[in-house]
């Protein structure tokens, strides 16, 4: 559980192991591994403390299910065995999102890049991203640092998705014109991470698959959350896979594996992508407690993402709630498990919000019976962003929003006094 009471040192401990590469201030719109260490002030240090982590769904921990999978496969687990419990993850994985083949990589990051590597297999060739795009901001510009291949950026609209005259202005007629690159894939995101946790519309993924098949291109889906977009518009996740070639599929967000993510496509497409994998050094040995906690995760932890999706919309209605507004939330918008929204007031920046949810001030136990920590990230467009999994339940998104009501009430107070 991602909730628990700690004293103080031991929470400092861990949040200073899992925040020591983070920058020491919280002002850039540009990422959202930026906060500044929690400290604790006033009456609230060296009490025991309440926390409830919404930073991001990579800090799902397994569940008892799933650790005792995973310990049951480390007695068995040989080189052999290993193999054959992966070979059988990837049939899985094939066979839910009707596609020919799919292979376990360690992180959707090596997944995308595989899936440009084999898609891009020129010099000259490039793709078609979002601007907002994770493969774009947050993955090291790793398609052209490693793979050589050039990207084009499409504008990402509110809800994830592309223009679609911009799309296909964006794609180069001019092959073998020896001055332009070749467009030969298109990348879409869904759930879309820094838009919000949206969810593509179907409508949108047939028009861009069509559009691709009319020059000859290919579709990938960085679908990390696909299974939130899934349970969200209530089908099975090849009826929005039906529209790609091929998905990177993450394991270890909502549903609560430790490591990987699998990627999925034609056959073919996948025996180039293992030759990828090797040489990226992602080829795992004695990898069958990994591909145990994959198979539970795809089989018993989807349907429960849905509770992540309602914790998400009843901490925004909160937010809408607080009198006088403080807040600014598109509950249309709220449509999975992250939720972004912003600060009406010019002087209370995120940084400074976050920074307040996450320590443990003045008053606080007094007013609430206990203190409370609510670790959330400054995010894009001077906005706030927490996400919720597995591990968060409705207690604890009610800690952060009594959390959050005592923060906007001290703020308010302290203007009033000012």
């Amino acid at each position: 559980m991602s909730l628990k009471t700690f004293s103080s040192r031991v929470l400092f401990k861990v949040l200073n192991h899992g925040l020591a590469a983070a920058a020491v201030g919280c002002s850039s719109v540009r990422g959202y591994y930026i906060l500044k260490k929690p400290t604790l002030r006033g009456p609230g240090r060296g009490a025991h403390i309440r926390v409830v982590d919404l930073r991001s769904d990579v800090m799902t921990q397994p569940g008892p299910a799933l650790r005792q999978a995973m310990a049951k496969a480390a007695l068995e687990d040989d080189l052999m065995k290993g193999e054959e419990k992966i070979c059988e993850l990837e049939e899985i994985t094939a066979d839910m999102f009707q596609m020919e083949a799919a292979l376990f990589v360690p992180s959707g990051s090596m997944g995308n890049l595989i899936a440009v590597m084999v898609h891009c297999r020129e010099r000259d060739d490039e793709m078609i991203v979002g601007d907002l795009s994770h493969i774009h901001i947050y993955e090291q510009g790793g398609s052209a640092q490693i793979a050589g291949v050039h990207a084009t950026t499409a504008t990402t609209l509110p809800d994830g998705s592309f223009n679609l005259e911009q799309l296909e202005s964006k794609i180069r007629h001019n092959y073998p014109i020896p001055h332009y690159p070749r467009s030969r894939l298109i990348c879409v995101e869904n759930t879309h991470n820094v838009q919000g946790g949206r969810v593509l519309p179907l409508t949108f993924l047939q028009e861009v698959r069509a559009l691709a098949d009319r020059y000859g291109l290919s579709v990938h889906m960085d679908g990390a959350r696909v299974m939130n977009a899934a349970v969200a518009q209530k089908v099975p996740p090849s009826t929005i896979l039906q529209h790609t070639h091929t998905v990177s599929v993450c394991l270890s967000k909502g549903l609560g594996a430790p490591v990987g993510s699998m990627l999925a496509g034609p056959r073919d497409f996948i025996s180039k992508a293992v030759r990828c994998r090797k040489v990226l050094g992602g080829h795992i040995f004695k990898s069958g407690i990994l591909a145990a906690a994959g198979k539970l995760a795809l089989l018993e932890m989807v349907e429960r993402l849905e509770e992540d999706h309602r914790n998400a919309k009843t901490f925004a209605q909160a937010l809408l709630d607080c009198d006088p507004p403080l807040f600014a939330v598109d509950m249309a918008a709220v449509e999975t498990n992250i939720l972004r929204f912003h600060l009406r007031e010019s002087s209370f920046s995120p940084s400074e919000f976050c920074d307040r949810m996450c320590q443990v001030g003045e008053g606080e136990e007094a007013a609430l019976g206990e203190g409370i920590q609510v670790l959330m990230y400054p995010f894009f467009g001077n906005s706030v962003r927490a996400v919720w999994h597995f591990g968060i339940s409705s207690k604890d998104t009610q800690l952060a929003i009594r959390k959050m009501q005592f923060v906007a009430s001290q703020f308010l107070e302290e203007k009033v006094r000012a």
